[in-house]
This record gives structure tokens, sequence and C-alpha cells, in this order.
């Protein structure tokens, strides 16, 4: 492969030409974003045929035309999301799809997290040089260690699509996994939802509603802010402060003052537009204000989660696939605190693709609703499993055509002939009556009832 380091304009333009003949882009990029808003890149690598180009952003000041150049191809990557999240808040659009090397990769039994180099190594054979994993990528001009690492990164992209797409194709998943690649080139999935940047706030779960819309309006504020002078939001305004400005309600900019961690350039720029937000948060109408944001799991919520999770990673063990791809943690979370109705329902709360529903979506209702219990079988032969403890679970929704079919639970039952135990001693009856529990309760029972 030709390398070639591009520093001025006219050799960027001469790149882009030739990447208008090709189908598929290797990308990576190098970026530093501890005192910017939007990661500052620092390094573009790119592979086009045979082809390796090393772009310097801090000589070649508009990369406008490798984002147009880009917008009808393919991408392939290790691990792209952070490198096309720069993509969509610099330029504001992306490529028209993309080859996540690493996402592929745990569709095929890799894990959720293979490095490039370990991949490298299992697919091509070749131990890649990691020495530069913590160079300062402002530094110039780059050293041949720095550009021999920054080649390493892209040059065998190409190979591992291939070994990896055939792998996919093989086992009737590829439709998963470009279910799952299609949001990195979604450029809203990178912007921030306005309506839920205060939840970021330390101190928000202890705010009343009202409280709730003052700092939603500060912090679209702040975050509008650090956008247009490309900053960090702690530069703006800082978290302790935000509660702060809620607290104070001020009405003229003076009260500010009161704010010692505010500075005077700060309120002197935009203190008043801080006034401004306070007074938008205080109109607001009862109806328009936030809700109280979902309080941290109590016993029995967390018990439910856990009892989710195992169900969840048994399912994802039998398909071969890590844990965290087919359902996350925060999406059993949601479900324990909505108790969703039906599998139908259910799948909507985990905002769950076809291929996750149909593998996921009944069991998960079933142990939610009671209608199964979780056992483990196999032990005495040395190999245990989970399993259900019932045979067959009710879909209330159509079945999903999937490329592969499911690996199948083992949903065999298991009894004990130990009679169920009772006491001598009667119930004490309670002073007050019993408060039904918003979460249903995690009930422990006996093999012999399931």
């Amino acid at each position: 492969m030709n390398v070639e380091l591009i520093e001025d304009p006219a050799a960027l333009a001469g790149f882009c030409a030739h990447v208008a003949t090709v189908d598929r882009i290797a990308l990576d990029t190098e970026f530093h974003n501890e005192k910017s808003y939007s990661a500052r890149l620092m390094v573009v690598q790119l592979v086009a045929g045979e082809r390796v180009a090393i772009v310097d952003p801090l000589r070649v000041k508009d990369l406008e035309p490798l984002a147009d150049a880009l917008a009808s191809k393919t991408v392939v990557g290790h691990a792209l999301q952070s490198d096309l999240k720069i993509f969509a808040d610099r330029f504001g659009r992306l490529p028209a799809s993309a080859f996540d090397t690493q996402l592929a990769a745990a569709f095929c039994g890799y894990g959720m997290s293979i490095s490039l180099a370990d991949l490298v190594h299992d697919i091509v054979g070749i131990r890649l040089r990691k020495s530069q994993t913590v160079s300062d990528w402002s530094a110039r001009p780059l050293s041949a260690q720095q550009i021999d690492y920054l080649v390493d990164d892209v040059k065998h992209l190409f190979g591992l699509q291939d070994a990896l797409a055939a792998r996919l194709v093989r086992s009737g998943r590829l439709g998963w996994f470009a279910d799952d690649a299609r949001p990195l080139v979604d450029a809203t999935k990178y912007r921030p939802d306005p309506e839920r940047l205060y939840l970021r706030v330390p101190g928000a779960m202890r705010m009343n509603r009202r409280e709730l819309g003052i700092l939603r309006a500060v912090a679209v504020l702040r975050d509008t802010l650090a956008r247009e002078r490309d900053v960090p939001l702690k530069y703006i305004i800082p978290d302790d402060v935000m509660a702060a400005i809620v607290s104070l309600r001020p009405a003229k900019r003076e009260d500010l003052a009161q704010l010692r961690r505010l500075d005077g350039g700060a309120r002197k720029a935009y203190g008043d537009r801080i006034v401004a937000a306070v007074a938008a948060g205080i109109a607001l109408d009862d109806a328009d204000l936030p809700k109280k944001p979902a309080r941290p799991a109590g016993a029995d919520r967390e018990a439910i989660v856990s009892c989710l999770a195992v169900l969840a990673n048994a399912i994802a063990t039998e398909n071969e696939l890590p844990p965290g791809l087919l359902v996350t943690r925060a999406a059993l979370e949601r479900i324990a605190r909505e108790i969703p109705a039906t599998a139908t329902e259910l799948a909507r709360v985990l905002d769950a693709s076809a291929w996750r529903a149909s593998l996921v979506a009944a069991p998960l209702h079933a142990l939610l609703s009671g209608a199964v219990a979780l056992t483990i079988v196999d032990a005495e032969r040395g190999t245990p499993r989970v399993a259900f403890g019932t045979p067959h679970v009710a879909l209330d929704m159509p079945p999903v055509a999937l490329e592969a079919p499911p690996v199948a639970l083992d949903m065999r039952a298991v009894t004990l002939d130990t009679p169920p135990i009772t006491l001598d001693t009667p119930p004490v009856a309670p002073a007050t009556p019993p408060v039904a529990p918003a979460t249903p309760p995690v009930a422990l029972a006996h093999r012999d009832e399931m």
C-alpha cells in the first residue's frame, strides 16, 4: 500500500477524487476531547483501494470536502461510534453506511469489546504494534513510529470486514448485524436530547418538578453556550453551580454574584441569558413541568431485574451472543419499572429490533408475569444451566421471520418429591393493614409448585 501524508487542501482534493472511484473506505481517527464540546480531530487515517492517507487536520483546516466524499460511501472501522460522532458533530453528515468490525465480531462470538489488535491477530494472524496508544497526537511533526501505528489501525480493516461478513452470512446473522449497524450512520442518534440534558446534573433526583423545570431550561442554555464556544459544559457552568442557580432563582444578573464559582467573566458574558432561562422555568405551567426522574430500584425491583438478567444471559449464552448485545441492564430496569402487560408491550419498552424481540420478548414477559419460573438443570451431569419450569409460553405477537432460527432453551420442568413445609405457629395479624407494593414482589416457590 502507498502511504501519503496529506497536509494541504490540494492533496486532500486529490485523495477525495480517488475516493469517488471506490465503494468502501477504511476509517479511523485520533482525537482530543478534554477541552472542547466536540472532540477535536488530530489525525484521520483512511484507506481507499491501495492508497493509505494520513490526513493532518491541524494543517488542513477545512475537512468539508472529505465529509462530502464519504457521504455516499461505506466506511469500515473498528468501534466506529466515536469516530462517526465527530463527523456528525463537526460536519452534520455521515457516510451512507458503516461496517463496524467490533460489532460484527460480537455477532461472531468474540464478545462485546474485542480490541482491534486481538481481532487482527485472531483472523489475520498478525500482531499489531501498539507502542503509540498514549501518544500526544497534537504534537508535530508525526514520528515514523506514529505513522506506522496509524497505518496499522486501518490497513487490515478490509480483510477483517470480508472475513467477518462471510461468517455472518454462514450463521444467518448478517441481517441482525445490519440492523444494529444502521444507527451508526444516523446523525440524529449523536445529538443530545434537550429534554433530558437536566437528568445528567447531580442533584436532579432530589428536586421537585418546578425546580426540575428551571434546571431543564438552564441545562439547555448551558449546552447551547458550550456548543457555540466549543468548550466543555463545565467551562460554562459547573455542575454544582447548576443546582445552586435553581435554588437561588436569580431575578437579575447581579444576583449571580452570590455564586462564588460562577466568575465575573461568565456573569458578564451570559448572565442575562441565565436569568432569562430561570424565568422561563418559573413561568412553565404545571402540566409542562418535567416528571420526577425514576428513583433507584428498591429491593423487590432490584430482585426482579436480577431475575430478568439471569434469563436474558441464559438466552444469550444459548444463542452464542454477548449478554450486553442482546439486552442491556438499563433496558431490564425499564421493564421492572414499567411492568409491561404483554410481550408486545415489553418489546416496545425494550425498543427492540425484530431479531431481539423474537428471542427475548416472550420469555421475559412469561417470567415477569409469573407464567414460568427459572430453574437449573443438568447439575448432576456437571453441566448446570438455566432453564424454564414450563414447557410452553403463549406469545401475543406475530412471529418474526429470522435469517437463522434462535436456539431454544431447554424448557423441562424440574420437580422434587419434597412435600411443602408447614409451620405450627399461627400467623400474627399485623396492627395495620399491609400496603401493596408498587412493584410486584419476587416470589420464592418450592420447585414442586412450578
